[in-house]
């Protein structure tokens, strides 16, 4: 299994299981850290060792192979399958062009050192600070709480006030101290999977051209890169698109961390001192206690214990009981605040618990049956916009078509945000108790940020997500599978599952992004930015936890499906005979799977022209979204085309590559730091491709199996017909619309 989830509600609880978790975090970013200080150090030494640098690069290269990514969650992504095993093929790579090392490194700082040192500075650097500032206030709060609880509640009223403004300060700085540092370990556990693996990316690149025979080596090399830059954007896209909602989270517990309670077997757990009887009186030790409410069992963990592990006879470590009753000790009876009584079948007398607060004494009365009052929240005012009904459907049918009649090309559709004042006025226009069910949007008044932010907000703030918190994990669980196929056949089966309303819904909407994504060449919109907007509106768990945000990533996934697959999903009945998804466990040999360049025979040697397109990793969500349409297009190696049923006609010679595909959902920024970078590198003339433009004729009809290919009758003519980056297709306009073209269809005029 992977790294284990940090939770923010553990923050409060500050469990020992907690302090194990986060141990386990803090030995990986160590070991992280360790790894890019040997990658620096091994890259200097290739740069500067001339005469040693195949030895130097033979210890980098082992270091690749010996490293082993390590993700949060019970299951990766096929993109970070791909990533987790790019070092080892890096590696295998490093080998083969030592063997043919012809040419010197030049220039490989700025491209490979600076960024990793960038990463262990900027990132590792800043989560080491919130350890510090974590431990600082981890002590300094439990230094204060024993003396505060040492207080006896005969002390004047003023005094005792004052000691628990200052408590409840330092606990307050010390939850906030510790959710900031989960939220920054696990932040850079994520970021660590692309931030360090482009640079090295890039390097590769490089060294690619100044070998002799490196243009050879990098024409093998050309597919998998490419399938690794998309699995590295997705990658990051993905973590922008969860990192956000985990924020929001992080944020929302800090106001008001006493409406989350923490994910667990528990009804009640935390820190408690149970009194125990000496010869010379009383003392009151530490204990982690946790009370399962349907079964009544109530086990209490020594924390502080003693030398020989001797505890007076009250309890051994790690001791259940069961509850009798609860009782709340009245302060005139004790010296100790705070305190509760309790009967358990197992021991005679009564044990006397001392909680941590007024507040946490109530909770445990609460979840005891003890004799405090329940409170219970407000119940939240019902307002229309959080239903599924008539009203909802005309303004999504509106949105829809006031974007389809005037902004359909817009570029960042979907992703641009309309002012949140602007968008709170519409929706209390279109959903105000006294307006027409069917009342038009006039679009004049507003604009198309506004009214995209609008549709989207509907969509999010449902009381129940459009597909369902019961399908859910079925959802999750299904595109989980190894099995591609079985991704779009289980999704299909789950989506007739939906309530009535909910599928006509879902079927509007995406009919919508369908058509949002055939003029992604002009809007930007591709399948994928799609799916990270609209996973997590569509789809969220019934839970709010880090455990549940990790798979938005997954969510998205749901939504590419969908799109893709829309004729097949919405016009065709499901597989009956689909076995339902079962949640499956991450194991090793699962990353064999990974597309791998390493093994297979070596192709005949040919001319490559090196290009090499990443994204920066600081440049805005706006600026790299808007260079996506320059992207290259990734090699979805099972997606072959196919003959059609004509066997007259000839076969789509070409494995494709699809600019919307679940297996190449990302985009580029060809303008970044890094591949401007890498420029210095490509000091090498490449040949240039011809650029002529030619009418020609259709041989053959065809009809397009994807939206950026080309539907045509035989004996259509077409124009601007010209070279594309797909091997065996051509690109031309035809009635208007510009796609590709099979090569072996047409004849130039």
């Amino acid at each position: 299994m992977g790294l284990p989830t940090l939770e923010f509600t553990d923050c409060s609880l500050d469990s020992p299981d907690f302090r194990d978790r986060l141990k386990a975090h803090e030995i990986e970013l160590e070991r992280t850290n360790k790894f890019i200080k040997e990658l620096i150090k091994d890259g200097i030494m290739l740069i500067n060792a001339l005469k040693n640098l195949s030895a130097a690069v033979q210890r980098f290269s082992q270091s690749l192979q010996d490293f082993q990514f390590e993700c949060i969650g019970d299951a990766e992504t096929d993109d970070e399958i791909n990533i987790a095993q790019s070092f080892k093929e890096f590696a295998q790579l490093l080998h083969t062009v030592e063997e043919e090392r012809r040419r010197l490194i030049q220039n490989a700082n700025d491209v490979l050192i600076a960024p990793l040192e960038k990463f262990r500075k900027d990132q590792i650097g800043a989560a080491k600070e919130g350890k510090k500032k974590f431990d600082k206030e981890s002590e300094k709060y439990y230094s204060i709480l024993e003396k505060h609880l040492n207080l006896s509640s005969r002390k004047k009223e003023a005094h005792l006030q004052e000691a628990d403004t200052q408590i409840d300060k330092e606990r307050q700085n010390f939850y906030e101290a510790s959710l900031e540092y989960v939220f920054k370990v696990q932040e850079v556990q994520e970021k660590k999977k692309f931030e360090f693996v482009e640079p090295l990316l890039a390097f590769l690149q490089g060294l690619f051209t100044f070998y002799h025979e490196g243009y050879e080596l990098a024409q093998e090399f050309a597919p998998y890169k490419q399938q690794l830059q998309y699995n590295l954007q997705n990658t990051r896209n993905n973590f922008e698109s969860t990192r956000q909602e985990v924020e929001r989270l992080m944020q929302r517990m800090k106001s008001a961390p006493q409406d989350y309670k923490p994910p667990g077997q528990w009804t009640m757990e935390g820190y408690l001192y149970v009194q125990e009887k000496r010869p010379l009186g009383f003392a009151w030790i530490k204990h982690y206690c946790t009370y399962d409410k349907a079964t009544k069992a109530f086990s209490m963990t020594l924390c502080e214990p003693k030398s020989g592990g001797k505890l007076n006879g009250l309890v051994t470590a790690s001791e259940i009981f069961k509850l009798k009753f609860c009782i709340r000790r009245k302060t005139d009876s004790i010296d100790k605040r705070f305190c509760f009584d309790i009967e358990v079948v197992e021991r005679h007398g009564i044990v006397t618990l001392q909680a941590q607060s007024e507040a946490n004494r109530k909770l445990w009365l609460e979840a005891m049956d003890g004799k405090e009052p329940i409170y219970t929240l407000p119940l939240l005012n019902k307002k229309e916009e959080l239903y599924l009904n008539e009203a909802g459907f005309n303004f999504v049918r509106k949105c829809i078509e006031a974007v389809e009649m005037r902004g359909i090309n817009a570029m960042g559709l979907y992703r641009m945000s309309g002012v949140n004042s602007k968008v709170q006025k519409l929706m209390n226009a279109v959903f105000a108790p006294k307006a027409p069910p069917d009342m038009d949007l006039d679009t004049e008044l507003w604009d198309m940020k506004t009214i995209t932010s609008g549709l989207k907000n509907y969509l999010r703030c449902l009381v129940e997500p459009l597909m369902t918190y019961k399908l859910h994990k079925d959802l999750i669980a299904a595109v989980k599978s190894d099995d591609q196929n079985y991704r779009v056949r289980a999704v299909h089966a789950l989506v007739y599952k939906l309530p009535d309303k909910n599928k006509e819904m879902l079927e509007l909407l995406l009919k919508h992004l369908v058509k949002v994504s055939t003029h992604s060449q002009k809007n930007l919109m591709t399948v994928s930015n799609l799916g990270v907007i609209f996973g997590p509106t569509l789809m969220r768990s019934q839970e709010e936890t880090v455990a549940a945000m990790m798979n938005i990533k997954f969510q998205n996934i749901v939504v590419e499906i969908l799109i893709e697959n829309y004729e097949k999903i919405f016009n065709t009945p499901p597989d009956p005979n689909v076995p339902l998804p079962q949640p499956e466990q991450r194991s090793g040999s699962r990353r064999n799977k990974a597309t791998c360049l390493s093994t297979g025979p070596r192709r005949p040697r040919g001319i490559y022209t090196p290009t090499l397109c990443l994204a920066d990793a600081d440049s805005t969500n706006t600026r790299t979204f808007s260079s996506s349409v320059q992207n290259l297009s990734s090699m979805d190696l099972k997606d072959a085309l196919k003959t059609g049923s004509n066997p007259a006609l000839p076969p789509k010679m070409a494995v494709r590559r699809r600019l919307d595909s679940t297996a190449s959902n990302g985009y580029q920024k060809p303008g970044s730091v890094v591949a401007s970078r890498t420029q210095l590198f490509e000091n090498i003339g490449t040949p240039k491709q011809n650029s002529s433009r030619r009418h020609a004729k259709a041989m053959y009809a065809c009809k397009a199996e994807h939206s950026h290919e080309l539907s045509f009758p035989q004996g259509a003519m077409f124009t601007n017909v010209h070279a594309s980056v797909e091997p065996g297709w051509l690109q031309g306009t035809y009635e208007g619309k510009t796609g590709l073209i099979p090569a072996n269809y047409i004849v130039f005029l």
